[in-house]
């Protein structure tokens, strides 16, 4: 175990207004980090800097790793759009896509990777489905799947749990307790309950880290 990549006085934001001001912390490997704050307090911002997507104004994140894999990202639900004629399965094979480029076809080994990732999580029977046509949990198993079928070190998750309904939720949870057996994860939630009982450390982010329980 160590140190994946660390925040040093981070300070990021848009059009020059800061939504993170002096950023510290530190992201250890099989870490399971939860992230909360307010509405507007810098958690999906903090999430683009450390995946690279916003570069910070001031600071620095450092890795320890090489940045190949490093990522598997689990974004909002709502940020994709259900109309798009996308199978199952097509989705599982999109988390290929950074490593393989876009114009190289799929191998029968990726199909396989997709079909083990699928039949693991319970969704072989709807591997040619479209996914929305999918309940709101099924479909964020399938972007479990494409946020692991490169076989990243970390998974970054924002709000999982938001549009699932509370059955699935406390399943979703359980399963991130087991793949932090072999992923550090970094979730980005609402519910804070959730994070104080499955996370191992629980950050509070508003504009900067606030609280830091372990």
């Amino acid at each position: 175990m160590g140190t994946l990549f660390e925040l040093k006085q981070v300070t990021a934001g848009y059009d020059g207004n800061p939504v993170l001001e002096n950023v510290d912390f530190r992201v250890e490997e099989f870490d399971f980090i939860g992230i909360t704050g307010p509405n507007g307090g810098g958690k999906t911002t903090l999430l683009k800097v450390i995946l690279g997507l916003l570069k910070p104004s001031g600071g620095t994140v450092a890795f320890s790793v090489p940045l190949r894999n490093l990522f598997g990202y689990l974004p909002q639900q709502n940020v994709f759009d259900k109309q798009f004629p996308l199978t199952v399965e097509d989705v599982a094979l999109s988390g290929l896509l950074s490593e393989k480029g876009i114009w190289k076809r799929y191998t029968r080994d990726d199909r396989e990777r997709a079909a083990a990732l699928l039949e693991q999580y319970g969704l072989e029977s709807y591997r040619r489905a479209p996914v929305g046509e999918l309940s709101g949990g099924q479909a964020q198993r399938a972007f479990l799947c494409r946020a692991l079928i490169a076989s990243p070190r970390v998974l970054v998750l924002d709000e999982p749990t938001t549009y699932v309904d509370a059955g699935f939720e406390q399943e979703f949870y359980d399963l991130l307790k087991e793949l932090n057996r072999r992923h550090t994860i970094l979730l980005v939630s609402h519910d804070r309950d959730a994070v104080r009982s499955y996370c191992k450390t629980a950050l509070r982010i508003d504009r900067s880290v606030q609280t830091v329980h372990t």
